[in-house]
């Protein structure tokens, strides 16, 4: 059975989001959650939050699924629309500046489906 976390527009890019997901992507709950808490990334926040949400959901659902059954089957980030501001430089200049949004899904799987 899978359970879902989805998290959209989150205020950081999916490039450094990506990485995160990389690392977590394949291993149990237990030691993703126990990686997330160490990183000094700011994007393992934000993943360690979602895995705690995908793990209650796993146990309020009609069949409960316990924290060491669960496996990280998907972690996937995708680009959210960019927000476009702007700098005044000297000489008249602007320079664009580009704060980018992501959507991140983090799906767990029991190990015994896979």
């Amino acid at each position: 059975m899978e359970f879902r976390s989805k998290l959209s527009h989150t205020r950081i890019s999916a490039f450094k989001a990506r990485k995160v997901a990389d690392l977590i992507r394949g291993k149990k709950a237990g030691d993703a959650m126990a990686m997330l808490r160490f990183m000094p990334q700011k994007a393992s926040f934000i993943f360690e939050k979602m895995l705690k949400s995908a793990v209650a959901n796993a146990e309020q659902s009609s069949n409960p699924v316990m924290l060491d059954d669960l496996v990280v089957k998907r972690a996937f980030v995708d680009e959210g629309p960019t927000m476009k501001r702007f700098m005044f430089r000297a000489q008249g200049r602007v320079y664009k500046i580009r704060k980018r949004t992501s959507h991140i899904t983090l799906v767990l799987s029991d190990s015994v489906s896979d």
